[in-house]
């Protein structure tokens, strides 16, 4: 008589089932979540910086450019070019009058390059781009008409 007690009282059953079911639930929804907020982290390197910058053109030809404002811009995923194709100065290595002021390896709002090269004509396009680590983002942060 005992023993078919023992076997007809399933009340224990339930509650272990569904403790189970929420661990369960709870494992595969962190999952997910760790999933998908580790995948935004990794796109955040290779977003464009949103940096303003601005152009004054001299009655001797000099064009100077000048980071207003915005994010900090790393000098080395970021080129100077005019009509897509001459690379033109604003190096940070000091060699030569091209450099931007006040910068080592990142832009920030105030430094400026001022540009004496007789590359230039009128109509020309300068565009200053930024590239990600990996090459697979690309934006053109300002440009300019000559």
């Amino acid at each position: 008589m005992k023993l078919r007690k023992l076997f007809a009282g399933d009340d224990a059953v339930s509650p272990v089932i569904g403790v189970i079911l929420m661990v369960a639930i709870t494992v595969i929804l962190a999952a997910v979540i760790g999933t998908f907020v580790l995948s935004i982290g990794g796109d955040l390197q290779n977003n464009p910086p949103n940096a303003q910058f601005t152009f004054s053109q001299e009655d001797n030809g000099d064009l100077t450019m000048t980071h207003d404002n915005g994010d900090s811009v790393d000098v080395e995923k970021m080129s100077v070019t005019y009509d897509g194709s001459g690379s033109l100065g604003c190096q940070t290595d000091g060699g030569g009058s091209n450099e931007w002021s006040g910068s080592d390896a990142e832009l920030t709002a105030g430094d400026s390059c001022t540009l004496d090269n007789g590359e230039l004509t009128d109509g020309d396009t300068i565009r200053i781009t930024w590239e990600s680590d990996d090459g697979g983002t690309s934006a053109t942060l300002a440009k300019y008409e000559y």
